[in-house]
């Protein structure tokens, strides 16, 4: 059974989701509903929901499919649905789950140790610990992997010094992701920073026009001491790196759908109530002809997602594939956002409408996870064996 009309979901691409996935689904429009209010407040004057974050947290829509000690277990599909449908409302709490669950998270579980799972992943997933994934630097955003943050050994601990930014919950979280490079063998490692410790100090970057409802920071780390139980044993490189964001580009295109969705639909029921010239827009060609398109756009978008979902499920997604599908659904949801938006005409503008906003908050999706640019060069590369981006 699908939650969306067939007039969306025209080829029925998510009919058949049934069960226990049917109910987190429903689990997470249920959410939205409640949380719409405050996020829309949220989003106006730029400030953090943290209230409703820590709310989906108690509803179990905060693990990424992780297997948790006490948190009920989501599916691959579950959790794609999720956030799917938390980007419907609002991209920047579908950031929010990315940045704690498929970020901070996911790098735990991937790559740290029995005891770290432990002691972080259970109080992650109730936002008791936010967390935040600090890869990304002033001069490394694109190019990440040639990140400059060091990191040395001292003894039974590690120095770490650098910078940071863009990074979510940098400044308002509790525990820091830090990848930094290893002075001795030049390899990326990762550790668990405490936002509190001393020489780590976070700005938020302010004056965004995207994602507003999610602070992003500026971090400076300046002789941070960590113990070496704080570094994860499995990042060994930035190979290991990779991995983690591999699911989040996932998650992206699937981000990308949701914010899609909404836009088409809310254009659709818009048209359907405006009149102009004595009869409603629908019955206009040049408004059926552009919701025919929007709709075309729509429906590759799910069919990639659901490509996506059946590889990932047998284990066999890899990034090159996840990249195709970031760069597809992104421009996808760019698009039919500005036509959404240019539908409503001029109470397009207005935030109640829901276009504008999500109009803005794909830029930042366009941007993020990997640019636009980047993740056609990595397809590229994968079909004709050359690199256009390295040396």
């Amino acid at each position: 059974m699908s939650l969306i009309d067939f007039k969306t979901d025209y080829y029925q691409v998510f009919a058949d989701i049934d069960g226990a996935d049917l109910e987190w689904w429903q689990k997470a429009r249920d959410f939205m509903e409640v949380a719409r209010p405050s996020i829309d407040e949220a989003w106006e004057k730029a400030e953090y929901n943290i209230p409703g974050v820590e709310e989906a947290a108690r509803r179990g829509l905060i693990t990424d499919g992780i297997a948790i000690e006490g948190q009920p277990e989501t599916s691959i599909r579950a959790n794609r649905l999720i956030q799917m449908e938390l980007a419907r409302t609002d991209a920047s709490t579908a950031t929010a789950h990315i940045v704690q669950s498929g970020l901070s998270m996911r790098s735990i579980s991937e790559c740290g140790s029995e005891e770290q799972k432990a002691k972080y992943l259970g109080p992650m997933s109730r936002m008791e610990i936010r967390g935040a994934f600090a890869l990304t630097e002033p001069e490394h955003g694109s190019d990440s992997i040639g990140l400059e943050t060091s990191a040395e050994r001292d003894g039974d601990e590690w120095v770490i010094n650098g910078e940071k930014k863009w990074i979510g919950h940098g400044s308002v979280g509790h525990i820091a992701i830090v990848w930094a490079r290893d002075t001795a063998d030049g390899e990326v490692k990762g550790f668990i920073v405490d936002q509190d410790a001393e020489g780590y100090s976070a700005e938020t970057i302010q004056g965004k026009a995207s994602l507003r409802g999610i602070p992003q920071a500026h971090i400076k780390l300046n002789n941070v001491r960590v113990g070496d139980d704080r570094r994860l044993p499995g990042a060994q490189s930035f190979r290991d790196t990779a991995k983690v964001l591999t699911g989040t580009r996932i998650a992206v295109a699937w981000v990308a759908l949701g914010m899609a969705i909404d836009c088409y639909e809310k254009a659709l029921d818009y048209a359907h109530r405006r009149v102009q010239f004595g009869r409603p827009l629908v019955k206009n060609q040049i408004i059926q002809q552009r919701l025919a398109d929007m709709l075309q756009e729509l429906t590759a978008m799910a069919l990639y997602c659901r490509r996506l979902l059946e590889l990932e499920e047998a284990g066999e997604l890899n990034e090159k594939q996840a990249a195709l599908a970031k760069v597809h659904n992104t421009r996808g949801a760019r698009k039919i956002a500005a036509d959404a938006r240019d539908m409503f005409g001029g109470v397009g503008i207005l935030l109640e409408n829901d276009a504008a906003r999500h109009h803005a908050d794909i830029e930042a999706l366009h941007t993020y996870e990997g640019t636009d640019t980047i993740q056609s060069l990595i397809v590229g590369k994968s079909i004709t064996g050359v690199s256009a981006y390295r040396s």
